[in-house]
């Protein structure tokens, strides 16, 4: 069956009818509409998979990805049509142009915590570049899956765009395939095998990946906002966010009143028992919250750290007196427990980030633009927030993705569309003139003149 719907794809690719924008622009367009549509119907999957509330459902899937396609769709000529480049003297009279041409039949995968969002963005940047295109959502948000699985058939022209549902089988067998680009979003592990993969087809991939985002809080930072930021991209969705702050690095002087300060704030968020807050989120199954249980036993527990197995549970919890070999710093974390380092200097922090593979995202807290400017240009990372959390992936303009271990390739925005075509270069000579030069025999005149050119 898998190898079927890959082959209906790549039928419906070779035969020229994802090619027109007008096609493009009605499949993304149905993407909207099959979001608006089923906005309450998305919101109850995403409360069954997650615990999510209405608000956070609308805010990081449903709305976020109406967002982004509304700008595509608003975009989309000016994104796929040739661009024009310089031609250097050499090669003329002629001018130069990169032609955007889509890649194929593309392979998308998503993983569970961001469901809708991590899976239909890339889809729509595929689809805006003229791509016929398989979907993987993630067995692990099973409600969402399902829904989606109904929807989109009903949604999309269902020769060119189609959804897979089901789990490691599935996806095995996906990606024995050939594809011409596969985008993947998730852990390093299974990044691994996706690679493996595709190398066996030399297909171009994309890996969206994660790792220990780093937060480092200079003295000279404002710690109420810090506090807030910090307490907000945290314990948004449980902490299952791959930008979410993974561990702060906190200068000694101030790391007592950092910590007073992100209490105020899950305080504020989600009152003195966030287990009965409606804004707060649950874990995503039982392995997961296992293993998050097990952290809680670095360090000390400065805030939080209650737990219900039941409810899949575990509150808003910050760990102090932690150290680099306790095993909360030895794996992403995906959850809400943030382990908290301190650090008596900047170039203590620096030093400590790049020990370690380069993260997805890292954040600084300061008020003395020098630390700021230090610490983006002596670290590397996928991308960089200045005194806030997260935002950095939010500008369709900014393109979104890691480095290293992190991830391979970025998207959103232009960068999204991009991701999925082909920028071939094309260069057109005139045949008016046909200058004797460039031929053997090679004078010595000749080649003088050329050597000003070459």
């Amino acid at each position: 069956m898998i190898s079927q719907v890959v082959a209906t794809a790549r039928a419906a690719f070779e035969s020229g009818k994802t090619r027109p924008l007008a096609w493009r622009k009605a499949q993304l367009s149905s993407m909207i509409k099959m979001l608006r549509d089923n906005a309450d119907e998305f919101s109850a999957a995403l409360k069954q998979d997650l615990g999510r509330g209405p608000e956070e459902a609308w805010l990081y899937d449903i709305g976020f990805s109406i967002t982004e396609i509304e700008l595509i769709i608003k975009n989309l000529k000016k994104w796929t049509e040739p661009r024009k480049v310089s031609t250097p003297l050499v090669s003329m009279p002629g001018s130069s142009h990169r032609i955007p041409q889509p890649l194929g039949v593309v392979l998308v995968i998503a993983p569970w915590n961001y469901p809708i969002q991590l899976l239909l963005i890339p889809v729509a940047g595929a689809i805006a570049a003229g791509n016929a295109v398989v979907m993987k959502p993630s067995e692990v948000s099973s409600a969402t899956s399902a829904l989606l699985g109904k929807l989109v058939p009903q949604y999309f022209d269902n020769e060119a765009i189609a959804i897979v549902e089901g789990a490691v089988p599935e996806t095995t067998q996906l990606l024995a395939e050939k594809f011409d680009h596969i985008f993947y979003t998730g852990n390093g592990t299974v990044g691994r095998v996706v690679m493996r993969a595709a190398a066996e087809n030399l297909t171009p991939v994309t890996l969206e990946l994660g790792g220990k985002s780093p937060t480092i809080v200079d003295k000279s930072a404002n710690l109420a906002i810090a506090g807030r930021r910090i307490a907000w991209a945290k314990y948004v969705n449980a902490g299952q966010t791959c930008v979410a702050p993974d561990y702060v690095l906190a200068h000694a002087d101030i790391a007592d009143k950092l910590v007073d300060e992100i209490r105020k704030s899950v305080n504020d968020f989600y009152g003195v028992d966030p287990q009965n807050s409606g804004d707060f989120a649950r874990i995503s199954s039982p392995r997961h919250f296992s293993r998050l249980k097990a952290m809680l036993t670095s360090g000390k527990v400065a805030i939080g750290g209650q737990t219900d197995e039941q409810q899949r549970y575990i509150a808003p919890t910050v760990l102090v007196d932690v150290t680099a070999s306790d095993p909360v710093m030895q794996e992403e974390i995906f959850g809400p427990i943030l382990p908290m380092l301190t650090v008596e200097s900047i170039d203590e922090a620096i030093s400590f980030v790049n020990a370690r593979p380069h993260p997805l995202a890292l954040y600084v807290f300061a008020e003395d633009q020098k630390v700021n400017d230090k610490v983006v240009s002596s670290t590397t990372s996928g991308g960089v927030t200045v005194n806030g959390t997260i935002f950095h992936m939010t500008g369709p303009f900014l393109p979104f993705g890691g480095v290293g271990e992190s991830g391979m390739g970025a998207y959103h925005g232009r960068a999204g569309v991009d991701t999925f075509q082909h920028l071939k270069p094309v260069l057109k000579r005139s045949t008016r003139v046909d200058a004797p030069l460039a031929y053997p025999p090679y004078t010595k005149r000749k080649f003088a003149i050329l050597k000003k050119f070459i």
